[in-house]
């Protein structure tokens, strides 16, 4: 982290703390005007008229009292404004102040009914400058040598709606506890997040909760017949696992809902290998498994009133003289045959053994995760994951969830008629469609394994997990989407 963050609430400031920065929104220019009197601070005509003509203004300003920093930022609703703005604005704020001497940051939070039109839910407002805060504050530096030790920062929200704050800040250390947990596990190289590794940390970071985890080591997915999984982590000496985290509420659970993660550690691509180029973000394919995890820590910190059961075949697609090859035909614990076109669509193959797994717990719905393919980022680009599902209430809650989280989703067609291009003469079914639809081929794939009478939705995260330039908070390492979303989509069913 870049900061140790404490955060807190209080309905006025009688004196500012030495060494401290103050944020204020303006809706509009009659409020800029009122904050500069309001607090004595003098800029000259220029800055005014620049601020007043500028829908993206800013100004800072610095005094010799405290706060030392007044931040003015302008929310322009008339352009660019959506329920990511502030969320985004805090995030870049949080690392342009890490050279500073400031170990106070106060904002000033505004009023809701001005906002109500873009933002449908209060708490969510609110909720979304804390994410704000916290997402800006994370950072991976594990392996720097010249690392320093984290300042400690106090976020003061200043806001009379003292109570409901103090909750909601509960709420979003909680959900971000989760995003946090998920990124740290993404963000770790490929050669020290080993299957084995990724089990331990799993293991690790539930010990000391009511989520039970289990693990199924290479012995014991041979002995349950899941070939498929074994069959794609034969190239490597890293064994693969089958990692599985069980959260039950405390009360009887109102649903039970398997989710399930593509954990595929690193992605060479197999015989079927990719360029280097292809290769230098692959250790981020266990994404999916990732962000399982971490929607079960945060649902654990929240106590959400659902079973949740995490399944993540967690695999390293190598190779070496043992690796699975085009042409194999691998049986899978269903009874069902997989023919491979390709040992670099890998991840479709250990998730039909978890989808399978996932199906014979019989739980009311399941959602997958996974880096699944290219074709839905050239659909989407990294601005949106790929939903894919026949049920319309998963579906809808899950694009609703997306929209106001800003972890955005788009439902693309799953028509029966793509079933065809996955036809196998020599097995029940290829792992490879065509060129085109490959997005829509691959979750016809994964539906095969799935029983039909269970509802369930993937979700392809191959665009927005990665590292990408859209916010101040995915610019510099992977996200850890999926986490908020899914967090939000568990209240939105309650």
């Amino acid at each position: 982290m870049i900061f140790n963050i404490k955060i807190n609430c209080t309905p006025k400031v009688s004196k500012y703390a030495e060494n401290s920065a103050l944020i204020n929104f303006c809706l509009e220019n009659s409020e800029f005007h009122s904050a500069l009197e309001s607090k004595k601070l003098e800029i000259s005509k220029l800055e005014k008229q620049n601020f007043v003509k500028d829908e993206n203004a800013e100004i800072k300003i610095w005094n010799s009292d405290n706060p030392n920093l007044t931040i003015i930022k302008k929310a322009d609703l008339k352009k660019k404004f959506n329920v990511d703005y502030f969320r985004n604005y805090l995030a870049g704020v949080i690392p342009s102040i890490e050279k500073s001497n400031v170990t106070s940051l106060y904002i000033e939070i505004p009023n809701y009914e001005l906002y109500n039109n873009t933002f449908t839910d209060e708490k969510y407002f609110y909720q979304s400058i804390i994410e704000g805060v916290l997402l800006g504050n994370y950072n991976f530096d594990n392996y720097k040598s010249d690392k320093t030790k984290p300042k400690n920062l106090k976020i003061v929200l200043i806001s009379s709606k003292k109570k409901t704050l103090e909750q909601v800040i509960k709420n979003s250390e909680s959900i971000m506890s989760g995003v946090y947990f998920t990124r740290d596990l993404i963000n770790e190289p490929a050669n020290t997040l080993t299957p084995q590794k990724f089990s331990d940390t799993v293991k690790k970071e539930f010990k000391n909760t009511t989520v039970k985890v289990n693990v199924l080591n290479e012995k014991e997915l041979i002995k349950r017949k899941m070939n498929a999984i074994v069959s794609v982590g034969k190239g490597s000496d890293n064994k693969p696992e089958l990692i599985i985290a069980h959260y039950k509420p405390k009360n009887k659970a109102k649903r039970k809902i398997a989710l399930v993660g593509k954990g595929v550690t690193y992605d060479t691509g197999g015989l079927s290998i990719k360029p280097t180029s292809g290769m230098i973000d692959m250790k981020a394919d266990m994404s999916g498994g990732g962000v399982v995890f971490g929607i079960i820590k945060a649902a654990e910190r929240m106590q959400y009133p659902f079973e949740l059961i995490g399944i993540v075949p967690a695999v390293e697609n190598a190779i070496n003289g043992n690796a699975y090859k085009p042409g194999d035909v691998i049986s899978t614990a269903s009874g069902k045959t997989i023919e491979v076109k390709d040992t670099d669509a890998e991840g479709r193959i250990v998730l039909a053994e978890a989808l399978e797994y996932a199906s014979k717990l019989k739980p009311d719905e399941i959602i997958d995760f996974a880096t699944l393919t290219g074709a839905v980022v050239v659909s989407l680009g990294e601005i949106a994951a790929g939903v894919f599902t026949k049920n319309d209430r998963m579906s809808n809650d899950i694009l609703k969830a997306g929209a106001e989280t800003y972890e955005l989703a788009w439902r693309l067609p799953f028509w029966d008629e793509y079933n065809k291009f996955l036809e196998s003469k020599i097995a029940d079914i290829s792992n490879l469609g065509p060129r085109w639809g490959g997005a829509i081929t691959a979750g016809k794939f994964l539906e095969y394994f799935v029983d039909e009478k269970i509802p369930w939705t993937h979700i392809d995260i191959a665009g927005p997990s990665l590292k990408h330039e859209l916010t101040n908070y995915t610019k510099d390492f992977c996200t850890g989407y999926g986490v908020r979303l899914i967090s939000r989509y568990l209240e939105l069913i309650k």
